[in-house]
């Protein structure tokens, strides 16, 4: 393969680049709360900072968390988790749900009646400064912007990044049975993401949450199923990790999924 179509092909230059992986054992997990520590407490001082350089709360003992490392140097460059109801106790509610109680359009979505085993959320995307130095990036935690999908010279620019980060949930809810996905987003989110064929639609109003927040659903199947041709190498890479990773550690999809057999 010539490199144009190597530049081309997303899938290939992914993994020239990263490394996209579940956080599945105690090293990386303590990683991706490293990596929250330097973006949402010291750079961003969403958070306090933390004597033991780890940025944690309750969520993350029922999450699946993603890490992501720039290939061959396996330095750590972002990650995000995917947050679980616990299906065993429907008044347990996700982030979003608190936040966002009182905007929601509930006649077009309404969280609370889905079935509790069949919904998570994306929070805590969180990408290391050196990644996110783009003017007016460095006061946010991961962006995309009209620029990323433009092209170059005929080769198409491209935000690895932050949408390899919400493949990777996507793909991890795909490998629990998880359908409804919410996540708190800036509002041009979805249309940015609607560009590569990604299933993301608004049920909210805006709130004030570390700047203006619509809470938004997408469908992890839909995901997968309306991927544009482009899209979709990079998409099956991320897959395949995710599997591999799940493989190799059964004993988490049975401690977070107990009624759920692997796919």
């Amino acid at each position: 393969m010539d490199s144009t179509s190597s530049e081309r092909n997303l899938g290939i230059k992914f993994q020239e680049l990263f490394e996209l992986t579940p956080a599945l054992d105690a090293a990386s997990i303590e990683a991706v709360y490293r990596i929250r520590h330097e973006v949402y407490c010291r750079d961003l001082g969403w958070e306090p900072v933390r004597e033991d350089g780890l940025e944690m709360d309750d969520y993350d003992r029922h999450s699946v968390h993603c890490l992501l490392r720039s290939r061959g140097t396996a330095e750590p460059v972002g990650c995000t988790r995917l947050v679980l109801a616990r299906p065993e106790d429907p008044s347990y509610l996700l982030p979003f749900e608190h936040s966002c109680r009182d905007v929601i359009h509930r006649d077009e979505c309404d969280p609370s009646t889905l079935p509790r085993d069949d919904v998570a959320e994306v929070s805590r995307l969180a990408v290391i400064g050196r990644f996110r130095q783009r003017k007016g990036e460095t006061a946010k935690p991961v962006s995309v912007a009209d620029e990323d999908f433009e092209s170059r010279s005929g080769i198409p620019r491209f935000p690895f990044i932050p949408v390899s980060l919400y493949l990777g949930a996507a793909a991890i809810a795909q490998r629990l049975n998880i359908e409804n996905v919410f996540v708190l987003t800036e509002p041009r989110l979805a249309s940015h993401f609607a560009r590569i064929g990604f299933d993301i639609r608004p049920i909210g109003g805006e709130i004030d949450h570390r700047g203006i927040r619509v809470p938004s659903v997408l469908s992890s199947r839909k995901v997968v199923e309306g991927l544009r041709p482009l899209i979709r190498p990079l998409y099956e890479v991320i897959e395949k990790s995710v599997n591999e990773a799940f493989d190799a550690h059964p004993d988490v999809t049975r401690r977070l999924r107990p009624d759920t057999s692997a796919n």
